[in-house]
């Protein structure tokens, strides 16, 4: 098992979602791997915790990742949040992404969580997948 195929799945997927036309259509160009200075959009996604563990077998070193995104709204409602939520899980659900390190053998919906932040109108929907991606270095 190797954690060294994490920045290169990181980068496959921010690249996907920054390139799927029918999440644009619903945040723009408001992806994010970490949050820029100043306001904010109404909607956007932030990529965010990952848990990963070993899944070495005979064919070679291997890892299963646990990588949660988030879509965050301060609109009033779900709607808004849970379109764009659905956007980008089918841009990820089973996409073939190529990575520079290793290989992805899948990629595939966990869970979902959607809330209110506090008592603030902020809602959020974090969205995890279940990655499976074997080291070919």
């Amino acid at each position: 098992m190797s954690y060294g195929m994490s920045s290169a799945l990181q980068s496959a997927i921010f690249q996907h979602l920054k390139d799927d036309a029918a999440l644009a259509t619903l945040v723009g160009s408001a992806i994010y791997d970490a949050l820029p200075a100043g306001p904010l959009p109404s909607l956007y996604v932030v990529l965010g915790p990952e848990d990963v563990r070993p899944a070495t077998d005979q064919s070679g070193g291997g890892a299963w990742h646990r990588i949660t995104l988030s879509v965050i709204t301060d609109g009033a409602g779900f709607q808004a949040a849970k379109d764009a939520a659905g956007a980008l899980s089918d841009a990820l659900c089973n996409a073939s992404l190529a990575l520079p390190r290793g290989r992805l053998s899948a990629l595939n919906f966990y869970r979902a969580r959607a809330r209110r932040e506090g008592s603030s109108e902020i809602r959020r929907i974090d969205i995890t997948f279940r990655a499976r991606v074997e080291d070919t270095h």
